[in-house]
């Protein structure tokens, strides 16, 4: 799981809710009147734990994922961000995600923010604003992995269960991993009966609900360790198809490919060399929250 105007029409703000909601934070900064109180540094840290138990259910969950040809689920996310009190506001979007291994993709997402579908048949990709009726068109590379790193480098496109449709969800999340052990069982989340792990690396803190039985994730709690707020981020993930037929016409539209055409490139380019850096505003605006468009890191 991981973190994360418009010129123009430029469609991919309308891709990354978060980055809609930038202006929001850096105003909400602006105007706290004082920074929380730091942490207290007292407490020395917990040397690294990988309990074998909750490695196992992080392994078996990996391998589910990983083992589907075709999968389809509902991904509904929430994330805060600082309200003009400094105290966190909860926005939410939700995605309609199916895919077909190793090269077909579609989400279709809606939120508290402009409407987004995003389209991958193995050989081109389409970013769709149907509000604006604006496409952005380009030849993809051949499998999900090296498309999802390659729409968050060109056009910022992050989606945050990144992490749990690329090719090996458990080697992607091992190495970062620090901490990982087992915190027991829930039987009211999900609709069944859950095993709940918690691990941390690179920054971020995760708790996970899974599957006892199906080894399906249904619900993932984040926090990011260099956020001074602690600020949450929460996915639920629910309508869990494994293995279903899809047809192929799910990962195209019509009504995309007609569409208004635009570049397909990132929000924020870099700037050219020797460019002066723009003026700074009275706050700084948070690291985007692991909402809609960048690869996720744990």
């Amino acid at each position: 799981m991981v973190r994360r105007s418009t010129v123009g029409p430029m469609l991919f703000l309308t891709f990354l809710v978060c980055l809609n909601l930038a202006s929001a934070q850096t105003s909400s900064q602006a105007a706290k009147k004082k920074s929380p109180p730091p942490k207290s540094k007292t407490t020395k840290p917990a040397p690294p734990e990988l309990e074998p138990k909750a490695v196992e259910i992080l392994k078996a969950t990996g391998a589910r994922l990983a083992g589907a040809h075709s999968l389809s689920f509902t991904a509904m996310e929430t994330f805060e961000s600082l309200s003009r009190q400094g105290v966190p506001l909860v926005y939410a979007n939700k995605s309609e995600v199916t895919l077909q291994r190793p090269n077909k993709l579609r989400v279709i997402q809606v939120g508290d923010g402009p409407a987004s579908e995003f389209y991958y048949d193995g050989k081109i990709m389409m970013a769709y604003a149907p509000a604006e009726n604006l496409v952005a068109i380009a030849d993809a590379p051949p499998t999900i992995d090296t498309t999802l790193e390659r729409i968050y480098r060109t056009a910022g496109i992050y989606f945050p269960f990144t992490d749990l449709i690329v090719t090996d969800p458990y080697g992607d999340l091992a190495p970062g991993l620090k901490h990982v052990y087992y915190v027991g069982q829930s039987k009211v989340v999900g609709g069944t009966t859950t095993d709940i792990v918690a691990c941390a690396g690179t920054g971020v803190f995760m708790q996970i609900w899974i599957g006892t039985e199906d080894k399906l994730p249904r619900v993932v709690h984040a926090i990011y360790l260099d956020d001074p707020d602690w600020l949450r981020h929460n996915l639920l993930l629910s309508d869990w198809q494994i293995d279903s037929p899809v047809s192929d016409d799910a990962f195209t539209s019509a009504n995309a490919a007609s569409a208004k055409k635009i570049e397909f490139k990132h929000p924020f380019p870099a700037p050219p060399p020797g460019a002066k850096p723009p003026a700074k505003s009275g706050g700084s605006a948070k690291k985007p929250s692991s909402s809609s468009t960048s690869p996720t890191s744990n």
